[in-house]
């Protein structure tokens, strides 16, 4: 291997993909460095000129969810409707049909990671707190936009905050259940309080 192929950046994300997708699929415990080595089509040295090791390749699979939020999952969402509300339903989803795409097996990485690494890792927490900082953020976005069709005591942050909370649960649920059904209860009740802060302004197709 060449000094040039070893400093290729297209190693490195080869490295960082890899990563993801077995993360995703078998979390971080049940991957190896071996398992991303074949995943990835590369050698050990070129692992280590890039990574300390494993733990410091999570940390560049976070950086890169962090990278990816709207190129991946906000953007391909929220281009489905012009309507900030229609926007959330549209995010959420996308969540649904990658459930339903992965058999229950998937769901949403970041929160696999979240359950999984619970008090270890310090670092790789803070990454993922600031990974669902991020899609939050997004999400009160499209909310501010809708700003003027809530009631004024609505804190958006914190409905932000509770429609992260619902694609989470929802998704942790059905994983559970190996059932889209739990998590679609739990969008049918977003809806219906959605529809109870709007009133009148909620979109008439969903208040029939």
């Amino acid at each position: 291997m060449t000094p040039e192929t070893i400093t290729s950046p297209s190693t490195r994300d080869k490295l960082v993909e890899a990563a993801m997708e077995l993360f995703y699929f078998q979390g971080y415990e049940g991957t190896s460095i071996a398992d991303i080595l074949h995943r990835a089509g590369v050698n050990s040295g070129s692992l280590y000129y890039f990574f300390r090791g494993k733990e410091d390749l999570l940390l560049g699979v976070l950086q890169k969810y962090k990278e990816l939020l709207y190129q991946e999952v906000i953007d391909p969402a929220f281009a489905k409707t012009n309507d900030p509300i229609e926007r959330i339903f549209a995010l959420l989803d996308n969540y649904r049909h990658g459930l339903q795409f992965t058999h229950f097996t998937g769901g949403c990485p970041i929160g696999n990671l979240a359950l999984e690494l619970r008090e270890t890792h310090e670092e790789a927490r803070r990454l993922i707190a600031e990974n669902f900082d991020g899609w939050r953020d997004a999400v009160r976005k499209t909310l501010d936009d809708a700003a003027g069709r809530f009631p004024p005591h609505v804190d958006r942050e914190q409905l932000a905050t509770f429609i992260l909370t619902v694609m989470e649960g929802g998704v942790m649920q059905a994983r559970a259940h190996g059932s889209i059904e739990p998590f679609d209860a739990c969008v049918r009740q977003l809806r219906t309080y959605f529809n109870l802060l709007l009133g009148d302004q909620a979109p008439q197709k969903e208040r029939a």
